[in-house]
């Protein structure tokens, strides 16, 4: 018996290596086929997973955010309708549009509470302040702590850039000291023997705005043209915007009585400016341009022009419509501008280079890109504009547009 349990148990152990040991070619065994398998499923798996993850890499892409503050409609309204435009042109999903409060300067946690909302956003990635007025540094200082990831981008600033720049990756504005030089030309070319220039000390403590207005008196002086200082109540006092367009209703026929119809003028302030050209329409002075050289900015309501849907942004026709209003007038060649319109031209800019800085992949520590941005304005210039760094300050991210003015209807 012991002899016979012991050929079974020799039988029974060859039959299990019989059983599970097979082998291939390879020397691979059964367990290894089996285990092999999920392998080549794996290797098959990969390309969709590598498609997979290339799916939401597009995505992110598409549909990263841009946060977009501007003024409100009363304050300024082109830069709230170019700010409509971008949600129309980059998609509701993409492009959040907020505005500043109207007393900005006496407003600021608001403006930050503002801020800090888009910022909350995880998807938020760009965020640009049309006017980056006060409360803007404020608003990207506690942005940056919480947010890096963000590219904060500040337009046409009224706070001071020396001071922002340090908190903004990049900022844009017009070359107001160019600018400065260039509204005495084109006043002396209009015919112009004095220049008043309005505005009041809270935007003479901007060391841009005093810039222009000290590059604007010096070639006045060169020019042989009387330069005048106008001191208007600020928009944002207690007394608002109202305020200091009643004060320019009743200054610039004044100014006019004393100086004479050749007289130009200048204003610092979007609040103003409406009151200001309708004044020196029903005056017949002059006005080189405004501060934001566009159309559409304050011309429409000053000039009782109305602006069908169809036309809005269409700057060609608006400077038509102006021409004709001019020439109903005697005024040909006695207002001016820049085509094309400068804000709507630092809105979009800068809404565009976000976009494609983020696109690009450039991460945090990279978001100065100066190709980009010269790329940019030659893309959306239509060529018409030069884009350089400004140099007079200590910083090297504010960058500044120049265009030549157009005289309307000459």
């Amino acid at each position: 018996m012991k002899k016979m349990s012991k050929v079974l148990a020799l039988i029974l152990a060859l039959a299990m290596v019989l059983t599970g040991c097979s082998t291939g070619d390879n020397g691979s065994t059964a367990a290894d086929t089996t285990t092999a398998a999920p392998a080549a499923d794996s290797t098959t798996a990969a390309p969709a997973a590598d498609s997979t993850t290339a799916a939401p890499a597009e995505d992110n892409k598409a549909t990263f955010k841009i946060g977009i503050m501007t003024d409100t409609v009363t304050q300024g309204e082109e830069a709230y309708r170019t700010a409509e435009e971008m949600v129309a042109k980059y998609g509701e999903d993409r492009v959040v549009h907020m505005t500043f409060p109207d007393k900005a300067s006496s407003e600021q946690e608001v403006t930050i509470s503002t801020f800090m909302s888009l910022a909350s956003d995880p998807d938020m990635k760009v965020i640009v302040a049309a006017y980056a007025m006060e409360g803007t540094t404020a608003a990207f200082q506690k942005i940056r702590e919480v947010r890096p990831d963000i590219v904060l981008l500040g337009g046409a600033p009224t706070e001071d850039p020396a001071v922002l720049s340090g908190a903004a990756d990049l900022i844009v504005g017009m070359d107001y000291i160019g600018m400065g030089t260039e509204v005495a030309e084109t006043a002396k070319r209009m015919g112009a023997t004095t220049l008043v220039h309005y505005s009041f000390p809270r935007h003479m403590a901007n060391s841009i705005y005093l810039a222009r207005h000290d590059a604007m008196q010096a070639k006045c002086k060169e020019l042989g043209i009387e330069f005048v200082d106008g001191t208007t109540p600020d928009p944002m006092a207690e007394a608002g915007v109202s305020a200091t367009q009643q004060f320019i209703m009743e200054d610039v026929p004044r100014k006019v009585e004393q100086y004479g119809k050749q007289t130009a003028f200048f204003s610092t302030n979007v609040g103003m400016h409406e009151a200001l050209i309708k004044s020196i329409y029903e005056q017949g002075a002059l006005f080189p341009h405004p501060d934001t050289p566009s159309p559409f900015y304050c011309y429409p309501g000053a000039l009782g022009i109305e602006v069908p849907a169809e036309k809005n942004g269409d700057a060609d026709w608006m400077v038509e419509q102006i021409a004709a209003k001019l020439s109903e007038n005697g005024m040909s060649g006695r207002m001016g501008v820049w085509m094309p319109p400068a804000m709507p031209l630092v809105i979009e800019s800068l809404c565009e280079y976000g976009n494609r800085v983020v696109s690009e992949g450039y991460g945090e520590g990279e978001f100065l890109q100066p190709q980009i941005l010269e790329d940019v304005v030659k893309d959306l210039g239509e060529g018409r504009y030069s884009c350089s760094v400004y140099t007079e300050g200590d910083f090297n991210n504010y960058y500044v547009y120049l265009s030549e003015t157009v005289l309307i209807g000459e």
